[in-house]
């Protein structure tokens, strides 16, 4: 892939500031999704604020850059795999959730230790193309049935299925494609952007005549977030701390109501399996973005340097947000789409993030844009790692059974949803998948190929 800025390059500082802002709006709504689905649950009373996932994974991501050297043009967000884990961790407070991730990032720094002693050549073996390939796509494909849900909602009047609704995804998607296709100059380089507020603008006309008629399929967007924002103006209408796990935590320890240390056992045995999860997670981006930059960022800046930066980055993006963080396959397809691999943007993404997350009106700006204009650009961005993980797989000789099976495999079961729940620990479909392609793979290995 011919790239527009490579790893190294630094765009002109208007430029970066709008590739950065792109970054974030791709990734942005799962980040806050986490937090906003543990408090959905019902059971807790912690009340998690989106605003803390956002600076943490700004916190997140600057660790992982730290540690790959800037060499891997990666954000970190809030990550699926733990929630689960942070939803049952909410028994024992913000202190609980902390705890959590750093017995998680401790499994990546063993992991790490492992890595830098023994090399990464096991890693190769254990997860040739016909198994990293398939468990990237089944990232993507496993994202289908939601996005094509979100294309139908409307979020005022709460409809599971309408037209207009349907009408403002396909603009944002087509927007989208048109612009990164036939684009010129700069425009081309932020399609997601162009996309969204074309989008977002064609569902404040349906909004705006659907309540003036009252028609409910036309009422799209819930402007409530930023008028009760405005209700009644103060400081915080403008700015406002979000909540950090560790300083709540020690809240917790100091009024005596924290229970998470006397339950250690029980958050490490919540958390610590899902680390080894995630790290099958963390190989296939890391092979789909090296793919992208033609540069094999397992042996540089490293394996055990990817990993040190995911596991540290997630455990500081914890303390200083409130969830464990992972590397974004969003974040990967937006510098496949727009050819912009410029670790610099990275970096301005993360203190993007961490800035933004302090200023209200941005958060609840975010929090109206409707779900079928985030469906619209889900279908690219989860699109993309379906198809690249496919074409991790063109070099394999389908033709040969153990190819066959395994890709096979790994794609049905994915697809299809496999988890394997083991007391109160489930394995992921991609994980789960993978485990049952590498056992299919190694069955099938014939004594040429050994």
């Amino acid at each position: 892939m011919k790239l527009i800025y490579n790893v190294e390059d630094k765009p002109k500082v208007k430029e970066l500031l709008v590739f950065a802002l792109q970054q974030l709006l791709a990734i942005i709504a799962s980040t806050i999704l986490v937090p906003v689905l543990v408090n959905a649950l019902g059971v807790t009373n912690l009340n998690m604020d989106p605003s803390s996932a956002l600076i943490g994974a700004g916190f997140g991501t600057i660790v992982y850059l730290l540690f790959t050297k800037s060499k891997s043009p990666v954000f970190l967000g809030s990550s699926f795999a733990f929630l689960p884990s942070l939803y049952a961790a909410t028994a024992f407070g913000y202190l609980g959730i902390f705890l959590g991730a750093a017995v998680a990032g401790l499994v990546y720094v063993i992991i790490a230790v492992i890595v830098k002693k023994y090399g990464t050549d096991w890693v190769n073996r254990l997860m040739p193309p016909t198994v990293i390939g398939p468990a990237v796509s089944i990232i993507g494909l496993g994202l289908a049935g939601n996005t094509a849900a979100q294309f139908t909602k409307t979020d005022l009047s709460g409809l599971a299925y309408s037209w207009p609704a349907i009408a403002c995804a396909l603009v944002t998607m087509l927007v989208t494609m048109v612009v990164s296709v036939k684009g010129k100059g700069f425009a081309k380089l932020i399609p997601f952007i162009i996309g969204i507020l074309a989008g977002y603008a064609v569902a404040c006309v349906f909004t705006v005549i659907g309540n003036t008629a009252d028609i409910a399929s036309m009422q799209i967007i819930n402007f409530a977030p930023l008028v009760n924002n405005f209700e009644n103006i103060t400081v915080a209408s403008f700015f406002s701390v979000p909540k950090l796990a560790l300083v709540e935590g020690i809240k917790e320890v100091a009024s005596g109501s924290s229970t998470a240390f006397a339950n250690l056992g029980t958050i490490a045995v919540l958390f610590a399996p899902v680390a080894f999860v995630v790290f099958a997670e963390h190989i296939a981006d890391h092979k789909n973005i090296s793919s992208i930059i033609e540069k094999d960022l397992l042996k540089d800046p490293g394996l055990d340097r990817t990993l040190l930066g995911d596991g540290i980055g997630s455990m500081v993006g914890t303390a200083l947000g409130c969830c464990p963080n992972t590397t974004y396959g969003e974040s990967v397809a937006t510098v496949a789409v727009t050819k912009n691999a410029s670790v610099s943007t990275i970096w301005t993404t993360a203190f993007m993030a961490i800035v933004l997350s302090f200023f209200t009106p941005f958060n609840c700006f975010i929090n109206t844009i409707p779900q079928c204009v985030l469906g619209g650009i889900s279908v690219i961005l989860y699109g993309f790692i379906a198809v690249s993980g496919l074409k991790m797989i063109q070099t394999s000789d389908l033709n040969d059974n153990r190819n066959l099976f395994t890709v096979a495999t790994i794609l049905i079961l994915g697809i299809g949803g496999l988890v394997f729940n083991i007391g109160k620990i489930t394995i992921t479909n991609v994980a789960a998948a993978m485990i049952v392609g590498i056992v299919v793979n190694n069955l099938c290995k014939t004594k040429e190929a050994k």
